[in-house]
Parts: C-alpha cells; structure tokens; sequence
C-alpha cells in the first residue's frame, strides 16, 4: 500500500513540477545565452569588439554573484511563488532594455544589470525541488529540471538563426527581435508563476491527504536521517568548507559551459559557416548533452554514487575543450564540442545532489545561493577570458585550453571533498568504540 502511495505520489509532483521548473530554465538559459548569438550581428553593427563583447557577456554573472544569496534567502522566506514570479518579470523587462542598446556602455549595464534580476532563479528552484522531492529522486529530477540548458540551446540555436536572418520585421533588426521574443516568454511565464507554485507540500491541493502526508513525513524523516546536516543558521551555510569547495568546483564547470553556450557560435563560424548553418551545427552538441545528462545522473541515482559522476565527466568535458583547442576542421571541432557539452551537462545534476546531503533550512538557502553565485563567476571569467586571449591571439585554442585546465581543477577538488568525507565518516565510527 506504502509503496503504491509513493509511486502515485511521485508521479503527480514529478508532472506537476518538473514541466514547470523545465520552461523556467528554458527561456532563462536561453535569455542568458541569445548574446552569443545576436553577436553574429550586433557586434559588427554596434562596432563592439572581441574583448567588450567577451567582458559584456560576462558582467551578466557578476550582477548574480552579488546578489544571488540575497535572493535566494528572500525566497526562502517568502516563497518560490512570489519570488519567482518577481525574477521572472523583473528579467523580462531588462531584456526589453537591450533591444535599445547601441553603446558600451549600456551593453556593460545592462548585461550587468540582467544578472541581478535573474539572480536566484537557478539556486531557488534547486531549493523549491528540495522541499518536494525525497533524495532518492533528487538526481533525476535536477537532471530534466537541468536537461532544459541543452534543449534550449539545442531548440534555440536554430531558432536564433533563424531570426537573425529576418531584418524589419516590426521595425527591428534580427537581434533585436530575439530580444524581445524573449522579453514576452519571460513575462508571460512570470505572470503564469504567480497563479500556478505551491511554495511547500503543506500548501497544495492537488494530492490526495494520504499522498500529502507520505510526502512530508518521507522529507522529515530524511532530515532526522541526516545527522550531519547543518541547519541551523545562514552564516553556517555561507562559511561551511563543503559549500566553498563545491563552489569552486562548479565556478570550473561554468567557465565551460558559458564560454561553450556564449562563444561556440562565433567558433563555428570560425569554419566559414552561414547564421543558418551556425544555428543547426551548435544543435547538434546540446541535442546530446541533454540526453547523456539524463541518462548520467540516473546512473548516478541507481548507484547511489555523486563523485565519481562528477569527476568523470568533468576530465570528458575537458579532452573536449583541449580538441576544439587543436582542431582545424570542422568534423573534428564539432566531435570535440559534442564531447565538451556532454561533459559540462551530465556532470551537473550529481553535483547539485551533492550540498543537499549535508545542507537544509536556512543554511541550505544560504549555502545553494552561495555555490551557485561564487560558482556563477565562471560563467564571468570565462567568457571574458576567451574574448580577451582570442583577440591577444588571434585564436579560440589558448582560451579553450584555459578552460580545460579549470576543469582538471574541479575534478581534483571534487575527489578531495569525498576524501574529506570519508575522514570524518572513518572518525564518526571510532567514537562508540573510544565510549566503550
């Protein structure tokens, strides 16, 4: 009978939740991305070059680093409802700014400015399915919830081919459409936010009183499970070593996939590609990298296994930045983007599962926020280093071969967060023997 209860009851939140957390991230990693290729246009009509373009998509990360933590702590307090009905539409209307953009300048602020009202989006909802979902279903849920970043790049790369290529219409240049196509899905979204979240499982109305009381006593009992947990104050989550680490270990993981999503139409372009051509070859990597992601973490569930998860995906996505780096061919630049892509997304959903094994209450709004706005940062270095050593020499290959040593970093600290793990778990154990 239990176990009926569970699978009805996992199955009406995964539907009810999971399409909706998905669509979120969709217009928001794709609002984050479209710079890379409104780029193909806009910088050669605004006269931006390499080094402002790369600084100017990178300052939208330093907006969320400051503010990220601050948001998600709001949200905790007041609710996923309200909170992300607010990011949504506050971002929607940042985005109808840059339509009118036309000097560095503004590009800086505005970008800049982007950041800060998306700030919270991506670690709130890490937070909202933590509160929904036990554990066991933690991984495969962040993973469609995660696998939303590739299909928006996969959809969305020849969508924005697509519209580049159509100059006038309404009076906008192609870039400047995007923009606000963007602009309108964002609001309207913010708008269907408001109506539709449940801020906790105590609130809702649509499952049974049985599936409702299964599903707060499973969450509760997982956190009395969790004798390690620190949940006791927001200072606790910013300070603990874990979180820092971890932090570090996903700003590498950023670098990739931002410096991939914000510069890989102007690398295929390298190859003498058209707009519409770049938008179907920079499909290709992403249609892939959702499906290896998915597939990744529910592994990573099965085994019960995060580590070895991250670690290995981590050094994939690295042999895949330093190919792009050598690459002279366009067979082999996309082999290697497919197997950056693949690496950068399935390694995320077993990290996420990570913080939340040790982190809950106010400490894991404070410490989810912290990872992912310090992070984020790497969505800003990254970027900005690819757009300034491209434009020092001429080339991708420096730039990506960076990117690739950050990765081995992550990789490295991911193995010695486990090896720390493993040391207080082996003098957890000495205890009741000392006691005896």
């Amino acid at each position: 009978m239990n176990q009926n209860i569970e699978q009805m009851t996992l199955k009406k939140i995964t539907w009810r939740i999971v399409p909706f957390v998905m669509i979120v991230y969709f217009i928001g990693f794709f609002d984050r991305i479209n710079i890379g290729f409104a780029a193909l246009t806009m910088n050669q009509e605004l006269g931006f070059s390499d080094s402002v373009f790369g600084l100017g998509a990178g300052l939208f990360f330093l907006g969320y680093f400051i503010t990220d933590v601050p948001s998600n702590i709001i949200l905790q307090k007041v609710g996923p409802r309200i909170w992300l009905a607010r990011i949504l539409i506050t971002w929607a209307i940042i985005t109808a700014c840059m339509i009118h953009v036309e000097t560095v300048r503004g590009f800086y602020i505005l970008r800049f400015l982007l950041g800060v009202a998306e700030a919270g989006s991506f670690s709130g909802i890490i937070l909202y399915l933590s509160t929904w979902f036990p554990i066991k279903r933690r991984a495969q849920v962040i993973a469609f919830f995660m696998a939303a970043a590739p299909i928006s790049a996969m959809l969305g790369s020849p969508l924005a081919g697509a519209i580049l290529s159509t100059n006038g219409a309404l009076g906008l240049k192609g870039w400047q459409l995007m923009f606000l196509l963007c602009t309108i899905a964002a609001g309207l979204m913010g708008i269907f936010t408001f109506f539709y979240v449940n801020d906790r499982p105590e609130k809702n109305r649509w499952l049974t009183e049985k599936e409702t009381k299964w599903l707060i006593d499973t969450l509760a009992s997982e956190k009395q499970k969790n004798t390690g947990t620190v949940k006791t104050s927001i200072w606790k989550g910013l300070t603990d070593i874990r979180v820092l680490t971890l932090a570090i270990v996903y700003f590498g993981t950023s670098a990739g996939l931002y410096s991939l999503n914000i510069w890989s139409p102007q690398f295929i372009k390298s190859f003498g590609l058209s707009t519409m051509q770049i938008g179907f070859a920079n499909a290709i990597p992403s249609a892939l990298a959702a499906i290896s992601m998915i597939l990744w973490a529910k592994h990573s569930d099965k085994t019960k296994e995060r580590t070895w998860h991250v670690v290995g995906a981590c050094l994939f996505a690295c042999i895949g930045f330093f190919l792009a780096g050598s690459a002279h061919a366009l067979p082999l630049a996309i082999v290697a983007l497919i197997m950056a892509n693949i690496g950068i997304s399935s390694c995320k959903p077993p990290l996420w599962s990570i913080p939340s094994l040790f982190l809950s209450g106010p400490a894991a709004a404070a410490g989810l926020a912290a990872i992912n706005s310090i992070g984020n940062l790497g969505g800003f270095a990254g970027p900005a280093l690819i757009g300034w050593l491209k434009e020092s020499t001429g080339n991708f290959s420096t730039a990506l071969y960076c990117v690739a040593g950050m990765l081995v970093v992550s990789a490295l600290l991911t193995l010695l967060i486990e090896f720390r793990r493993r040391q207080q778990e082996s003098k957890a154990a000495l205890i009741p023997n000392k006691i005896k």
